[in-house]
């Protein structure tokens, strides 16, 4: 069979984006299958091409035998014909001999013609589906073809992609040969072919638009901690710099405005809250609120994950959002449950007694380690406590029984700072004045021993704090253990 196929080689590697040998291949496999389906066996068949791919032809390897000895002509040729096709044949040789197509029957080229269609559409698919699998989490820029039970088939060139109805944004409305841009989320082998799922709600889907939008992102030296959404409404993303002399949030936003006002237009008009991020739970808390300020952060539980943000109430309705849209999207952007309150609000609150209780669950009581150190109260300024230990003031003990006087003498501090540490201290640590034990020992040992009639009375007039439950005797004013104000009235006794 002599044919100038180069030609056509090249268009179907063309349109199909497949490799000229895949080609080649694909043509020697549907010549083999006419061949099976013709003479029953394909052992013996044989497809050689010319060097310029321009011609190819099929063969009969056959065996020579005596012109009596021929019991399969598939396989076996007589001397006397081989010596035909070449004069120097011998018996026990084998020989290729040259296949008319012509003697393929109409169901054996049909065969061919399923097989080559088969495995071209096996080829390209396995050739699509390593392109488009090394993709994933990239952009890729299609157009609307059709839409069907809400999803959205886009023409992606080489192939057809969906956009499934749960990954279109609601504000987004497509017409025909519309561009859209969406992020490829998964590539699928399915029984009717590859299947690329596009998306546009995707929290990457912004990634991917800030990694081609802001230089900074896209070569790591601003990096983004965490985006947060919902689509169509509200996205937050809290990023850091890697460099001192970047700042990430200015980056993102660009100059004017114009790399966020890129963004925002890709969304559709999507509002984006773009913020720093800090370590420090508090300060993270602070600015995922954000357009609202929040006065302060109250952490209520550490290991639940619960804080308090207080805010004016002129800014409780920002803070919260429509529908509580800006506060959800905090608590799992900082990974918080935040619970937002007023000044007012909060004063009504008995969070000193709640904070106290938390804190002392987390560095108190007989299973925790004791809260004694400057640099362990929470929220405490880092430049104060480095100062301070600077100075040989490590613990909350050593500062307090410091004199004003000692105090005002320390370099790089504050009053306000003092203040603002006195107050923390106040507020999470129990401070138990020294040598109470001491001095009550000295003074019961000065005083004369009492007879046993009043230490029997004295015993009878232990009673029990109404608050907490520990033990006060009538000479108290206040309890010990909790502080409440003490007072004892006494009933005289009737007489009979």
């Amino acid at each position: 069979m002599a044919t100038d196929m180069s030609e056509a080689i090249r268009q179907l590697s063309q349109d199909r984006g497949m490799s000229e040998e895949l080609i080649l291949r694909t043509i020697e496999n549907t010549l083999i299958a006419a061949y099976k389906r013709r003479f029953g066996n394909a052992d013996n068949a044989v497809v050689r091409f010319n060097d310029e791919n321009t011609e190819v032809a099929i063969y009969a390897q056959k065996k020579i035998v005596e012109h009596d000895g021929v019991y399969d002509p598939v396989a076996e040729i007589d001397l006397e014909e081989a010596r035909e096709l070449n004069p120097e044949a011998e018996t026990g040789d084998e020989i290729l001999v040259e296949v008319d197509p012509m003697e393929f029957d109409r169901i054996a080229v049909q065969s061919a013609k399923q097989t080559a269609h088969q495995t071209i559409r096996e080829i390209q698919k396995d050739s699509l589906y390593s392109e488009f699998k090394d993709k994933v989490g990239e952009i890729i820029i299609g157009y609307y073809q059709r839409e069907r039970n809400g999803t959205i088939y886009v023409d992606l060139g080489k192939m057809e992609g969906i956009l499934p109805k749960k990954f279109q944004s609601p504000r987004e409305k497509y017409d025909v040969n519309d561009r859209i841009k969406a992020l490829i989320k998964e590539v699928n082998k399915t029984p009717a072919g590859l299947q690329v799922v596009l998306s546009r709600t995707d929290p990457d889907f912004v990634r991917a638009i800030f990694e081609l939008e802001v230089p900074e992102v896209y070569d790591k030296t601003v990096e983004i901690h965490k985006i947060v959404r919902e689509p169509g409404y509200r996205t937050k993303l809290a990023v850091y710099s890697n460099r001192d002399d970047v700042d990430p949030v200015g980056a993102c936003v660009g100059l004017k405005g114009v790399r966020i006002q890129a963004v925002i237009k890709e969304l559709e008009g999507e509002k984006i809250d773009i913020l720093k991020y800090d370590p420090d739970p508090r300060r993270f808390i602070k600015n995922a609120l954000s357009p609202a300020e929040v006065r302060d952060v109250i952490i209520l539980d550490e290991k639940t994950h619960k804080a308090l943000a207080v805010v004016n109430d002129s800014l409780l309705s920002l803070a919260i959002g429509k529908q509580g849209l800006n506060v959800r999207l905090a608590n799992r952007l900082v990974d918080w449950n935040i619970d937002v309150k007023t000044d007012a609000q909060f004063a009504e609150m008995d969070i000193a007694a709640e904070s106290r209780r938390a804190v002392s669950e987390l560095f108190g009581d007989s299973e925790g380690e004791e809260l004694s150190r400057i640099s362990e109260l929470p929220g405490v300024d880092a430049g104060l406590a480095q100062a301070l230990l600077d100075n040989g003031i490590d613990f909350i003990e050593d500062f307090l029984a410091l004199e004003p006087d000692e105090l005002a003498a320390i370099q790089n501090i504050s009053a306000e700072q003092i203040e603002v540490l006195r107050k923390l201290i106040e507020e999470y640590v129990e401070v138990v004045e020294d040598g109470g034990e001491e001095e009550y020992e000295e003074e019961q040992a000065a005083e004369p021993a009492a007879p046993e009639a009043e230490d029997e009375s004295a015993e009878a007039e232990e009673y029990t704090c109404p608050e907490c439950g520990a033990k006060i005797t009538v000479d108290m004013t206040s309890c010990p253990n909790c502080g409440v104000g003490l007072s004892f009235e006494y009933e005289e006794e009737e007489e009979e």
